[in-house]
């Protein structure tokens, strides 16, 4: 009992740690370019890895680490250059809401397994998030979606296909997590040092509490919270960290609203209500089709491949 709530308290950590990060974001991109955000965030998560990677002399990369972790760099690249512009052009209640449709896109992208086709319930929980999206992109009434709404939509999408390109890359491969991040966050940092370096200056020019939240978003929103994940994973169950790790909305409109001070609006709350109601319906029904194929499975002639 006490391992399970241990590890629990971990993944709600995560959660919240994921929550926040959006905010930390929003306060970063206000006092420095964006570029300049992902790089530092970016260099700062590399170094860490690279230190971890080192300490651990026998556990260097492997040629399949470095090839799926070079693609998976840049897709993952592309999900914060989203992410980011986008938090910084909305709310952080907000961007946590709609990235958190990642949740329902990722099946509808993933074949990596061999599941069948999605029963008509869940597109039928799609249909509630996406509802709840044009609710919160409405803000005080409804209007045209503003740039910074679009753009976490964007997101939303990029990193479902990031999700589902992980699986394919690592399916039946000997990929450690932390050598996988490394490369991702060196890759990271080599894309954005080029367009970020003009601009590279101002980071002398901020106060401790702008390099607090840099640090605060390499080191806990990226390298902790993906290495504590995969621990409590192997300590629990994919389905009851979905689960945990599934608050991570909630978590980004209470830091929003409390620590923020964003207003949150009737129509918001209504479509808050709703994102958080439309991804859990649709994980379960999810991971409910995902154990019953799985169950029936051993029937077949011909078994699926397991991950």
């Amino acid at each position: 009992m006490f391992h399970t709530r241990r590890t629990d308290a971990v993944l709600l950590l995560v959660a919240i740690v994921w929550g926040s990060s959006y905010l930390a974001a929003k306060t970063a991109t206000h006092a420095l370019p964006v570029l300049v955000v992902l790089f530092a965030r970016y260099a700062i998560s590399a170094i860490a890895c690279l230190a971890l990677v080192a300490a651990r002399r026998k556990e260097r990369c492997t040629r399949d680490e470095v090839r799926a972790g070079a693609v998976l760099g840049i897709t993952q690249a592309a999900v914060l250059v989203l992410e980011t512009y986008g938090v910084a052009h909305t709310s952080a209640a907000n961007a946590g809401l709609i990235i958190s449709l990642t949740i329902v896109l990722t099946p509808l992208l993933d074949r990596t397994t061999d599941n069948g086709r999605l029963p008509p319930r869940f597109f039928a929980a799609t249909g509630v998030c996406l509802l709840a999206v044009a609710l919160l992109m409405s803000g005080n009434g409804f209007h045209t979606p503003g740039i910074g709404d679009l753009l976490m939509l964007a997101a939303a999408v990029v990193r479902a296909a990031h999700v589902a390109l992980v699986g394919r890359l690592t399916k039946g491969r000997a990929v450690r997590p932390l050598q996988l991040t490394t490369v991702q966050t060196a890759v990271g940092s080599a894309l954005f040092v080029v367009p970020a370096a003009g601009a590279l200056p101002t980071l002398t020019r901020v106060d401790a509490a702008v390099w607090g939240q840099l640090v605060y978003l390499a080191l806990f929103c990226s390298v902790f919270a993906f290495l504590a994940q995969t621990w409590a994973v192997q300590k629990s169950s994919a389905s009851r960290a979905s689960l945990l790790l599934g608050t991570e909305p909630v978590w980004a409109v209470v830091v929003g609203v409390c620590l923020g001070g964003e207003g949150f609006t009737v129509l918001a709350a209504l479509g808050a209500a709703l994102m958080v109601t439309g991804t859990y319906w649709g994980q379960h029904i999810e991971r409910t089709h995902r154990t019953t194929h799985i169950e029936e499975s051993p029937c077949r002639t011909t078994a699926p491949t397991s991950v």
